[in-house]
């Protein structure tokens, strides 16, 4: 279970003893003697199957109106595993939180409603307070049998940090130890994504100016909207082009104590997966006025906690957007264009009171869906070209991550292959 306690069980007794756990305290709760000797892998393995193929009523909970696999629900799931998983390595004296997902996609699109496995475990860890947790989804396969290659559906990372419960500060962890070749293969990609996001903090926009080649288009998209307004000037924006700032959308709503964390006075993270996945689709459908294919959940970070009975405020935009090839298929609908759009979710969260305090912002998540038609997005301030060009960056790395561009008829999903989710 994701939680232990009954909320009302864990209300009355924080109203009781008078102290609320979500604030820091300078006693520190971890055991200065715990046992930090390296952990194997595979004693953080676990796997859980969701049987949707033979509980009606459990499938009910994952199915949308058209009757697909809700992905956000999925992506519920998959936060609540890594927690699983995070428990196993680190023991029940600290307090594990999800700091970042470093990407969720799609492999091969689920074609039938079936059961899913969905496992992982930790896969690197060097003794500091954070680690990585590989996760995928594949269909369940028969009592037995192992899963196939082209039967893993989603395969994902999580970067999860232990602090101390008291304190709120990060504390350290066992690190793993290797012991295969494919254990180091992995230990070896969690430590070059550990340093590639260490990398990527040095050089991101807060820090450092757009470099040349951004500057050159951040300047040529802005002579090109002189020549928009320009009335001696014959040249007008394309009807296929939208200002950015006229693809926002926009959710607020209280945070419940049905989405808490096992802490109790917490939201899961999963439940922000899920709120800011489902207003992505939203967004990328109102830009597109078309039904998004999900391709991936790129790098995104959970900033601050969300409270119960917090107001979450979220908010969606089109931050980039690029033409996908058409693939070749004569007389084919998959011959037509599509676009990727890529969708930045801002969040921040106030109290209930909306008191003097500013909004705390929570995290910044990136969404990546295919849709129909030529279609794309022109920022038209400064902050809105910042955010265009941090969304290119983004682009262009999961390019030279998966070695070109998405492939209709290789194994790269282009969004336009048959699937049941959604």
């Amino acid at each position: 279970m994701r939680v232990r306690t009954p909320w009302i069980e864990a209300l009355r007794k924080k109203q009781e003893e008078g102290i609320d756990p979500t604030r820091k305290s300078s006693t520190p709760a971890t055991p200065s003697d715990r046992d930090l000797a390296p952990k194997r892998m595979v004693d953080s393995y676990h796997r859980v199957v969701i049987p949707l193929a033979q509980d009606p009523w459990l499938l009910d909970n994952y199915l949308n109106a058209n009757g697909h696999i809700r992905l956000g629900t999925i992506f519920m799931d998959l936060d609540a595993l890594s927690g699983v998983i995070a428990y196993r390595h680190t023991g029940e004296s600290v307090t594990t939180v999800t700091a970042a997902v470093d990407r969720i996609t799609i492999n091969h699109p689920l074609k039938e409603l079936c059961d899913l496995e969905l496992s992982g475990q930790v896969t690197f860890a060097t003794g500091r307070s954070s680690m990585e947790i590989s996760i995928q989804v594949a269909k369940a396969p028969k009592e037995g049998a192992s899963v196939q290659k082209e039967d893993v559906l989603i395969t994902c990372a999580f970067t999860m940090v232990s602090l101390d419960p008291n304190t709120k500060k990060p504390v350290a962890i066992a690190p793993v130890k290797i012991e295969t070749d494919e254990e180091k293969r992995l230990f070896a990609l969690g430590e070059k994504n550990y340093y590639a996001k260490k990398a990527r903090a040095e050089t991101g926009l807060r820090k450092q100016t757009p470099n040349d080649e951004e500057s050159d288009l951040i300047h040529a998209m802005w002579l090109r909207q002189l020549e928009y307004h320009d009335p001696n000037n014959p040249v007008r924006k394309p009807p296929n082009t939208h200002y950015m700032s006229t693809t926002t959308l926009h959710s607020s709503q209280i945070m419940q104590p049905q989405y808490r964390n096992r802490h109790n006075f917490m939201i899961f993270g999963g439940y922000l997966l899920k709120t800011t996945f489902e207003l992505a689709f939203c967004c990328a459908a109102a830009f597109s006025h078309s039904r998004p294919t999900f391709l991936s959940l790129d790098p995104s970070t959970f900033d601050n906690p969300v409270p119960v009975g917090s107001v979450l405020y979220l908010k969606a935009t089109v931050a980039h957007t690029e033409p996908t090839a058409a693939a070749s298929h004569p007389g084919d609908a998959r011959s037509a264009p599509t676009t990727k759009v890529q969708i930045r979710i801002d969040s921040k969260v106030k109290d209930l009171e909306h008191g003097s305090s500013s909004a705390k912002p929570t995290g910044q998540f990136n969404y990546t869906f295919a849709v129909d038609g030529d279609i794309g997005v022109m920022p038209q301030t400064y902050e809105e070209f910042m955010v265009w060009v941090d969304a290119r960056r983004r682009a262009e790395r999961v390019r030279g991550v998966d070695g070109g561009e998405w492939s209709g008829a290789g194994g790269k999903d282009d969004g336009r292959r048959v699937r049941v989710t959604e």
